[in-house]
């Protein structure tokens, strides 16, 4: 990352839980413009909605290929980490296809029972203990990692290393050689998993694409979807949790509101997903074709990085201040979880995870604040998943 001017760092900071002012500054100038990034990349940086949904739609003209990469900043062959992120048609259609069965509303719901003990379990924990408790530990990590353990179908001998194999590969700060190598390290531990679910498949994910599709499917592509689930679901829904319960902290409408019916639950997390929109930025798109999209002359090879989080509240999304989190709002079609066919297949599952905790939480621990001053939190300074190292709360 020392390599990387500023201006290249710019969509990935933010000040507090918005994003940076320069951000809404270009979506009002131009909502692609150009920026600045080394070794020879043409570089383009889309802001507006519209256009973001325009980008992110197209298919055949922009290509999300591991392949793209290879060769910029030490990039290898080798640390590509499979999964749909970075797949093209039709490899990517035919994984999709694979999985997508495994996150209907009909198959997530038998995870509805698990989930709801998961959350009562931390809740449990938390209540027992003395002082003051870090919500990011305590609950906010634990709730998605011991879910997708669940989903996966990860045995409960192999769960007690699970939860760290996400943070490190999002912490940009320390260069993309240490995020690439979390990421062989995290496929290595789940290829010894595919292993076992191969010698006996259970009735998780894994065992289910082994028992259904295990002639079409590889150890390293199962490896790779299994990485998609855990990167997709693990490190997004735990700042997701500990950012959502920082806004409930700080605005007593937002307390209230999550303590309401099942309808102002709904509102409530649709609009932290658009207001929060902890993913910063979409997967690189790489143009396969000259093309013109809204004014901006991109050039066949040029790379294209869509700013979801500034994207989110751009004015054509909705009325009132979209700067401002309100937890009455409508529901917004935002990009929290991209657009087209790399939204993430997991939005369900978080979403059933985010309405279960919250109301929770705050039944739980009807007294819960913080324990440090607001100016003492410490946020990711560079990361394309944006959260807190720690969240100390009091609950009683």
């Amino acid at each position: 990352m020392a390599l990387l001017p500023d201006a290249a760092l710019m969509p990935l900071r933010r000040e507090g839980l918005d994003p940076v002012p320069e951000l809404g500054r270009r979506r009002e100038e131009a909502p692609i413009s150009k920026l600045d990034l080394p070794f020879g990349m043409n570089a383009w940086l889309v802001t507006g909605y519209e256009e973001a949904k325009a980008v992110l739609g197209k298919v055949t003209e922009f290509s999300n290929d591991f392949t793209n990469l290879v060769g910029a900043a030490g990039v290898t062959e080798d640390q590509d980490p499979g999964g749909l992120g970075f797949a093209d048609p039709p490899v990517h259609t035919r994984l999709r296809k694979l999985l997508t069965p495994e996150f209907t509303m009909r198959r997530l719901s038998r995870l509805t029972p698990r989930i709801d003990e998961i959350v009562a379990e931390q809740l449990d924990a938390m209540a027992a203990a003395d002082g003051p408790v870090d919500l990011w530990e305590a609950f906010a990590l634990p709730i998605p990692s011991l879910t997708i353990c669940e989903l996966l179908g990860v045995s409960y001998a192999d769960r007690a290393d699970f939860q760290r194999l996400s943070t490190a590969r999002f912490d940009l700060f320390s260069g993309a050689g240490a995020s690439l190598g979390a990421i062989s390290e995290s496929l290595a531990y789940l290829r010894e998993i595919v292993k076992k679910q191969r010698a006996e498949p259970g009735d998780g994910l894994l065992g289910m694409l082994i028992k259904d599709h295990g002639d079409e499917i590889s150890d390293e592509e199962l490896a790779g979807l299994a990485d998609g689930v855990l990167t997709g679901g693990l490190e997004t829904t735990a700042s997701m949790l500990a950012l959502g319960a920082l806004v409930v902290l700080r605005d007593p409408a937002a307390f209230e509101a999550v303590r309401g019916d099942e309808e102002s639950v709904h509102k409530f997390v649709e609009e932290l997903l658009r207001y929060l929109t902890v993913v910063q930025m979409a997967f690189p798109r790489f143009a396969k074709q000259d093309m013109e999209i809204a004014g901006a002359h991109i050039g066949e090879g040029d790379i294209v990085l869509v700013s979801l989080s500034v994207a989110d509240r751009d004015r054509s999304l909705g009325s009132g201040d979209l700067d401002r989190f309100d937890p009455a709002r409508e529901p917004t079609s935002h990009l929290a979880f991209g657009y087209g066919i790399h939204r993430c297949i997991g939005a369900e599952l978080a979403r059933m995870e985010l309405r279960a905790a919250y109301p929770a939480l705050v039944r739980r621990f009807p007294d819960l604040r913080l324990a440090v001053a607001p100016q003492d939190l410490e946020f990711r300074k560079v990361s394309i998943v944006y959260g807190l190292d720690s969240l100390p709360v009091l609950v009683r």
